[in-house]
């Protein structure tokens, strides 16, 4: 349900915090996104593990479709803005605050042969999904090959991010209870850094915190 007689920039905010005018950080924002910032948190509906599924499988590939819960999708436009703000681009925070690389050269051969290369975090900001589905990202120094054509993965780099998540978490997490996806080069927010993202719905939280060393998302950090 939307808010007709308010402005979208007004909506979920307490009427004692209501800026004079649209924030900075929201006023370039696109049909989408001021949709669901129109929306009343309450009546935002959360996507079910079925409905994640269905999104992100490969025959249907419409992660498009994928939306973040109001209130959360303008806090995380808002720190983004602070963090172009703080460090010039979204790509300096993560690589100098959140993966602590200090360049982005593979030591492996080969992608996924070494696991210098690969760290796996939580999304900072993930999307409005079930509270049991555990969003994490998995952020490589080697590259994931695109095919122009499609915009999408090559066969071969599908089978070598399936044969890494087989590995990494199928082992120890049911595998209907495991997905993955890789956003468009289009809807990424971070393009200098490769990542892709994987989504285990009500895994054992002692292997999330193992894979992932103890990780906390910016989104827990701040509240």
């Amino acid at each position: 349900m939307t808010i007709e007689k308010l402005p979208f920039w007004l909506v979920n905010i307490p009427t004692d915090e209501w800026p004079t005018e649209c924030p900075d950080y929201l006023v370039n924002t696109n049909a989408k996104d001021r949709e669901i910032l129109s929306t009343r948190d309450e009546d935002f509906q959360r996507h079910t593990w079925q409905e994640v599924r269905t999104i992100i499988k490969a025959e249907t590939n419409r992660i498009d479709l994928l939306r973040r819960a109001p209130i959360d999708l303008r806090r995380y436009l808002e720190y983004m803005a602070k963090l172009v703000r703080d460090y010039g681009s979204v790509m300096n925070f993560v690589l100098k605050e959140r993966l602590q690389w200090t360049d982005l050269t593979p030591r492996g051969e080969a992608p996924f042969s070494d696991a210098a290369d690969i760290k796996i975090l939580y999304n900072d900001w993930p999307y409005g999904v079930d509270g049991k589905i555990v969003h994490l990202v998995v952020w490589t120094k080697f590259d994931l090959e695109d095919d122009p054509s499609t915009d999408d993965l090559t066969l071969k780099a599908r089978k070598e991010i399936n044969d890494f998540v087989n590995k990494t978490f199928c082992a120890r997490a049911d595998p209907e209870n495991v997905i993955w996806f890789k956003n468009w080069r289009s809807l990424k927010s971070i393009h200098a850094v490769e990542h892709f993202h994987v989504m285990l719905f009500d895994p054992d939280m002692e292997f999330i915190r193992e894979v992932t060393g103890n990780d906390m998302p910016m989104m827990a950090k701040l509240k």
